[in-house]
């Protein structure tokens, strides 16, 4: 969701932001002037934690880059893949098509764990909108079952299918009014979701501008996935550059003190699990039973996606990037709250088990009381998850205070 989205948590370092090493605070109590030796230790563990705290940052920068990197990588082979279709439309081909698809989605859900702390991806909040805005009005962009004439790609008096043109058009006449991102190709590739138990069944005439044509308009159809998976690939490569080695906002971020930059990554994974995996992504679905609310309902890859947000948030906390372990936050739990890390690592492992287990497709589980039950587990993880890393912001020194 885009920025606008409410956040259910809000970190805010109230104070003490000290060096790693250091107490967040001294008491009256202390000596004036502590002996010379003592001075010296305390000195040489603050200067090792926070090299050891600025390893993690560049890492963690680097994994961001990797993860953008595969993103862009898998959106151009879908890419690839829609160009294919339209060319030469064909069950075989829209399959195809679907399958980039899906193997698009899994990387860009790592790199969601970047955003909610003022970095590239947030800058420009439209940026994020264009990207994953969800959920989208179908019948704004194409023929539903009930509005066989609707949207953009029937237009009475069309306007030309630009990435300008859809851009502007995004959101702007109501939220739902999407027009660009993710979703909006996966309802071009799948349609509506009229299936009580399986994913929206377009037929690949739809883009047969032939004699075997389906529905009207085949040619705009065409040309609106072509110039909305251009653009999806524009913006994701904006993100990557952005992240490289010589990169505007890998320097700035590298060049952050290492508390703030660590407080950026505790934004970034807990408002994920919890105001968008807990928040939007799960409890919106499940208080209404509407599969329309459920993240990817056209393609029904919601439970892909609930799994690729909680893989982000352990590639980051645990240091992982192209298949590597590096400089880790969970180090540095190691280091200065021992028996805090532990149970970081369960709260992951019972979380990822927790998504793991609900039920597919997701728009049937938010109906059926067992399948419920599994959401409302994955939930209650997900709330619990959020308040461990909470912890983890006040063992580096960082008060963080939720809103009632």
């Amino acid at each position: 969701m885009p920025l606008r989205t409410r956040l259910l948590r809000t970190f805010a370092l109230l104070s003490c932001l000290v060096p790693l090493a250091a107490a967040c605070s001294e008491s009256s109590s202390s000596p004036a002037s502590p002996p010379a030796a003592s001075a010296d230790a305390g000195a040489a563990d603050a200067a090792s934690s926070t090299e050891e705290a600025r390893a993690v940052l560049v890492a963690y920068a680097a994994g961001a880059h990797g993860a953008y990197s595969l993103a862009l990588e898998r959106a151009r082979a879908m890419q690839t893949a829609i160009d294919a279709m339209l060319a030469a439309p064909s069950q075989a081909t829209l399959d195809a098509a679907r399958a980039a698809w899906i193997a698009a989605r899994e990387p860009y859900g790592r790199t969601e764990v970047y955003r909610f702390f003022g970095g590239p991806i947030d800058e420009d909040e439209s940026l994020e909108g264009r990207i994953n805005s969800w959920p989208l009005d179908e019948a704004f962009i194409d023929y539903t079952k009930d509005a066989p004439t609707s949207g953009i790609v029937n237009a009475a008096a069309p306007a030309a299918i630009t990435r300008d043109f859809l851009k502007d058009q995004n959101t702007a006449s109501g939220e739902k009014n999407v027009t660009t991102g993710y979703h909006a190709i996966e309802f071009l590739l799948w349609g509506q979701d009229l299936s009580p138990d399986g994913p929206g069944a377009r037929p690949h005439t739809d883009f047969d501008t032939g004699s075997a044509g389906t529905a009207s308009n085949q040619d705009r159809r065409g040309e609106y996935l072509r110039v909305v998976t251009e653009l999806l690939v524009s913006d994701l490569q904006g993100l990557t550059d952005t992240w490289t080695e010589s990169g505007d906002y890998r320097a700035t971020f590298t060049a952050l003190d290492t508390h703030e930059a660590l407080t950026n990554m505790l934004l970034g994974m807990g408002s994920l699990s919890g105001a968008e995996l807990s928040g939007e992504r799960m409890t919106v679905a499940f208080d209404t039973q509407d599969q329309e609310d459920e993240h990817s309902c056209f393609s029904d890859n919601t439970h892909a996606d609930l799994a690729a947000n909680l893989a982000g948030i352990e590639d980051v906390y645990l240091g992982r990037a192209g298949g590597k372990t590096g400089p880790s936050i969970d180090a540095l739990v190691g280091a200065r709250a021992p028996a805090l890390q532990p149970r970081v690592k369960a709260s992951l492992d019972k979380t990822r088990a927790a998504i793991a287990a609900i039920p597919v497709p997701f728009d049937r589980a938010i109906f059926d009381p067992a399948g419920r039950d599994k959401i409302k587990a994955a939930l209650d993880a997900c709330e619990e998850l959020t308040n461990v890393l909470l912890e983890v912001g006040l063992a580096f020194g960082a008060r963080v205070q939720l809103p009632k």
